[in-house]
């Protein structure tokens, strides 16, 4: 089996999880965090909504400067169950695409990812793509926490939760 073809089912069974996940997203809670060195609820939320597309950068672009001297325009922030779903569904299309127009050969390819010009780490390409899933996972338990603490639904995403009983 190919890369690209195990990477293809990686994404669409990480977006499902992170779908179940998002659905249980309490709207107004954009700047909860449990403690106050634990990330804001909205930011966490946006992050397992957005972090597909990086797939699709490591595919399209030979690096990626995570905080450039010029930090531009931010998007405007996902305040919204609605929005979150949107987003990931439109990060997940964008991974998709770049995943099925790619080749194994060319995911062996060195990528870099960087901070202020700096090189944080280089790698060949599948390589990011599968830590990129790790994170996705990381993060995704993280918001469940999350969740469970403002009182929300926590979906079963790799077997049963106390509220979801499905083994999935």
């Amino acid at each position: 089996m190919k890369m690209t073809e195990i990477f293809l089912q990686d994404l669409t069974s990480e977006v499902e999880r992170s779908k179940r996940a998002l659905e249980q997203v309490p709207d107004g809670n954009y700047d909860w965090k449990p403690h106050e060195k634990s990330m804001q609820f909205g930011y966490l939320v946006e992050l397992v909504a957005i972090m597909p597309s990086w797939v699709a950068t490591m595919i399209t672009q030979d690096e990626l400067d995570v905080a450039p001297a010029n930090q531009g325009q931010k998007p405007e922030p996902m305040r919204t169950r609605a929005e979150l779903l949107a987003g990931l569904d439109k990060t997940a299309a964008a991974a998709r695409t770049a995943l099925e127009g790619t080749t194994d050969e060319f995911l062996k390819t060195p990528w870099k990812l960087l901070a202020r010009g700096q090189v944080v780490i280089e790698a060949p390409r599948h390589e990011m793509i599968r830590d990129t899933f790790k994170h996705l996972a990381h993060h995704r338990g993280q918001m469940t926490v999350y969740l469970r603490l403002l009182g929300a639904s926590v979906p079963a995403l790799y077997g049963p939760s106390a509220d979801d009983n499905r083994f999935t």
